[in-house]
């Protein structure tokens, strides 16, 4: 299998690193090839503080010199990860992550990722306890993520839980939840997409697995979805953090290819 990781931010928006240095530390890795996919730029009325990307022209440019410059050392590609609330894409791309970071409600914006602090506030402030339907309003979202977006690969399809294992807001095994999630994840699986299992969480400590949860990573397999592994990288020693849990969580549930993308398109190769 090749090791690969097409989810990667830079100083560019939130990352830690500059786009060279996690170069670098992919090729420490053992990387083959690896995707940068910084944040799409958002309206300012969706807290851009924490995603925007300045300079579009700048990111391209810099990948695109590196490519030319690791060429042979490592196969580099452009990306981007698409929010949902973000305007389309003007410029070409190798690839795109459709993703969802936040809810509008009331013409306000929730991010479900910045903080626990922040989503228990917006929990019981802006939807008066009522958790689910945060995490309704999420899915919501999320089951039109492609077809806003475009995209090839479906970024942490639950993200919504990245602070549910530490604050318990809702169970992740009950009947409620998986109805909302599951009738976001069916419209998807339809599609040519890919569901990234996604370790970010994790190196940032938040979650002891990966996205999506073990009941919907097997739901993804019984809707005949595919998958690919993705660090959700922020910081160079991160870029292929906790790959081998992934690909077990990958195989116990009967998943046995992951999508590896080539300068020919995805394809599938062995989950070793």
């Amino acid at each position: 299998m090749t090791l690969q990781n097409l989810h990667t931010h830079t100083v560019f928006s939130d990352g830690k690193n500059t786009a060279e240095e996690m170069v670098t530390g992919a090729l420490r890795a053992g990387c083959a090839s690896l995707g940068f996919s910084e944040h799409s730029p958002l309206p300012p009325e969706a807290d851009p503080d924490r995603y925007t990307m300045a300079n579009v022209p700048a990111y391209r440019q810099e990948i695109l010199r590196l490519r030319e410059q690791y060429a042979g050392e490592l196969e580099i590609f452009l990306g981007l990860e698409q929010d949902i609330d973000s305007v389309p894409p003007q410029d070409p791309y190798d690839y795109l992550i459709g993703s969802v970071h936040g809810v509008w409600k009331d013409g306000v914006y929730l991010p479900v990722d910045d903080s626990l602090e922040k989503f228990a506030q917006a929990a019981a402030e802006c939807y008066g306890g009522d958790v689910l339907g945060f995490v309704r309003d999420y899915y919501r979202r999320v089951s039109e993520v492609y077809r806003k977006t475009g995209c090839q690969i479906i970024g942490h399809f639950d993200l919504i839980t990245k602070f549910n294992q530490r604050g318990g807001f809702f169970d992740e095994d009950s009947p409620q939840y998986l109805d909302l999630a599951l009738a976001a994840l069916e419209p998807l699986a339809k599609e040519d997409v890919i569901f990234e299992i996604n370790t970010g969480a994790m190196s940032r400590g938040c979650r002891t697995a990966p996205y999506p949860g073990p009941r919907l990573l097997r739901a993804v397999r019984e809707m005949g979805g595919r998958v690919c592994i993705t660090s959700d990288s922020h910081s160079m020693d991160t870029v292929v953090h906790a790959f081998d849990q992934a690909a077990e969580l990958a195989r116990y549930w009967g998943f046995r290819e992951t999508m590896v993308l080539k300068k020919t398109g995805f394809q599938a190769e062995p989950l070793l």
